[in-house]
């Protein structure tokens, strides 16, 4: 959710603005570790980029910014001038229907990225709302496909990006349109749990930082099916909840819930 960089003398690069959203509340501050120190590089945009790269990488300083709870990092219609690899914290996104309700869109955590929305046109289709308190890298895009521009591999992590974006598209438009509500909720689950996995904590038992409100804008469910289908799955020995916190019993039983529509 590449190659070698530029062959010019290396140059360190400040971020001259921050959006409006989060000026206030959220100064940026100089990255204190390096994207080849990160314990998160190997799931965000340094993955896959040689020593060289890597180092060239590390000589630009990306800003770092905080954003706590319910505080909006960019809305939708704001001008696109970074994209933001999550260091800690889930955040949102959602767009703003023609009714004035919210559709959640996507969650994203750490290691992830967010903002490429906002290369088609300029402006961000979406807003990124915090989940819990969090911190971002904000990467500016135009240095970046400045480098990409000079760098084969470099390029093949933006595009990699992109197709990552257009894959989340197409599992939301496969839960939404094909699948009953055991199955988008099972789905949902199992795609957390892989997550989790992938950043070295739990795959069966975590804390939802969404609401179930929030979950059911994301799957196209009402708030009640959110709520009934968790009991459900309590009911059949897959889940125990309590509130936010879900374990995951039987995580080959979730995987029945759903896998007939896959295969």
């Amino acid at each position: 959710m590449t190659t070698a960089l530029i062959d010019a003398p290396q140059r360190t690069i400040r971020i001259a603005s921050v959006p409006a959203t989060v000026r206030a509340a959220s100064p940026v501050a100089p990255l204190r570790t390096q994207c080849s120190a990160c314990h998160l590089k190997d799931l965000c945009l340094p993955c896959g980029l040689s020593g060289e790269e890597m180092q060239r990488l590390d000589s630009l300083m990306f800003g770092r910014r905080k954003v706590a709870a319910g505080q909006t990092l960019y809305r939708e219609g704001d001008r696109f001038q970074f994209i933001y690899a999550v260091r800690s914290g889930t955040f949102k996104s959602s767009l703003t229907l023609a009714d004035g309700r919210e559709q959640v869109s996507g969650f994203h955590m750490a290691g992830e990225l967010m903002g490429l929305d906002g290369v088609a046109n300029g402006h961000h289709a979406s807003s990124a709302t915090a989940l819990e308190d969090t911190e971002v890298c904000a990467i500016p895009y135009a240095h970046l496909t400045e480098l990409a521009a000079s760098s084969s591999n470099l390029q093949h992590v933006v595009s990699r990006l992109m197709s990552r974006e257009i894959v989340r598209e197409h599992s939301l438009m496969m839960l939404l349109g094909s699948m009953n509500a055991e199955e988008r909720l099972a789905a949902f689950l199992l795609n957390l749990s892989q997550r989790m996995k992938a950043r070295g904590y739990s795959s069966s038992e975590f804390h939802l930082r969404m609401s179930r409100a929030e979950i059911g804008s994301y799957l196209g469910m009402k708030l009640e099916t959110v709520s009934r289908t968790f009991s459900a799955f309590h009911q059949q020995g897959l889940l125990e909840v309590d509130k936010r916190h879900v374990r995951i019993v039987d995580i080959e039983g979730l995987q029945r819930a759903f896998e007939s529509r896959v295969h």
